[in-house]
């Protein structure tokens, strides 16, 4: 297995994401955000000067964790799509070969043939921007369309190209059995995200939780997937107000750490744990 992380959960800057990312022995990065700010504000100019900086040490981006489709069915959908643009473009020049994204939030009170019609009209204009030689990844996440199993299947049976990211602890958070989920979409999974939690939502270090996660790695590993994304969720880091709906909503349990450094370095060894079982 290949390791790759969300460095960002270590630290903001991204010097320190490299000193974590090589304490840990880890050599590739899901990039999300860099000093303080999200990967899809970075300028061309800003992505070549994180490329260098990257290449020096060592470490390759495996994909960009970029936010585009969190984002409201209510909503204009112009500067979102302008902003995904801007990440296919920055994906490139980081030598990204995957991109994360998501299905939408929503409208208020719309009716769920509603809510598949324009949210599949939005992930059309993502999947015909996205280049050949980049991999649209789709995560499932808790509030939008693509919460659920039947609702990911239906994204990746209309959009053959689209791949999927698999993230136990999200379908844990909805009520998802993730074995039952495994079935189902193990056919589309490119890649997973290390993330675990209980049935009451509270995120905890891989393998502590109700997600399953040493049997879908056994599963995934078996099926010939090789890069697990750790995604710890394990502290209060820089940014993550900003990942989940109405604020920061992700409770982290008995498992505490004194330091952002701390929890990241628990979970990396929470996760080799297991590989090592």
């Amino acid at each position: 297995m290949k390791l790759c992380a969300f460095a960002d959960e270590a630290s903001p800057r991204l010097d320190g994401q490299i000193e974590a990312l090589r304490r840990n022995g880890i050599s590739l990065l899901e990039i999300r955000g860099v000093d303080g700010r999200n990967i899809k504000d970075l300028t061309p100019d800003d992505a070549k000067e994180v490329k260098k900086r990257l290449d020096d040490a060592g470490i390759a981006v495996w994909s960009v964790g970029s936010p585009m489709g969190k984002h409201s069915l209510a909503e204009d959908f112009a500067p979102h799509f302008d902003d995904f643009c801007r990440v296919t473009e920055l994906a490139h020049i980081l030598g990204a070969s995957r991109i994360r994204m998501f299905s939408f939030y929503p409208a208020p009170g719309a009716e769920p043939e509603r809510t598949r019609e324009e949210a599949f009209a939005r992930l059309r204009r993502f999947v015909e921007a996205t280049p050949e030689d980049v991999i649209l990844c789709h995560e499932n996440e808790k509030e939008i369309y693509g919460e659920g199993i039947e609702a990911c299947l239906s994204i990746h049976r209309e959009f053959s190209s689209l791949r999927a990211v698999f993230d136990p602890a999200n379908f844990v958070q909805c009520g998802v059995d993730t074995l039952a989920a495994w079935d189902a979409l193990a056919p589309y999974v490119d890649y997973m995200h290390i993330k675990d939690a209980l049935t009451d939502g509270t995120v905890v270090p891989a393998g502590k939780g109700d997600g399953n996660v040493a049997e879908l790695i056994r599963r995934y590993a078996a099926k010939g997937g090789e890069v697990l994304t750790l995604e710890p969720h394990l502290t209060d880091f820089v940014g993550l107000g900003g990942l989940e709906r109405g604020g920061v909503e992700t409770r982290v349990g008995k498992y505490a750490y004194a330091t952002n450094d701390e929890a990241f370095d628990a979970a990396v060894s929470a996760l080799k744990a297991i590989l090592n079982m």
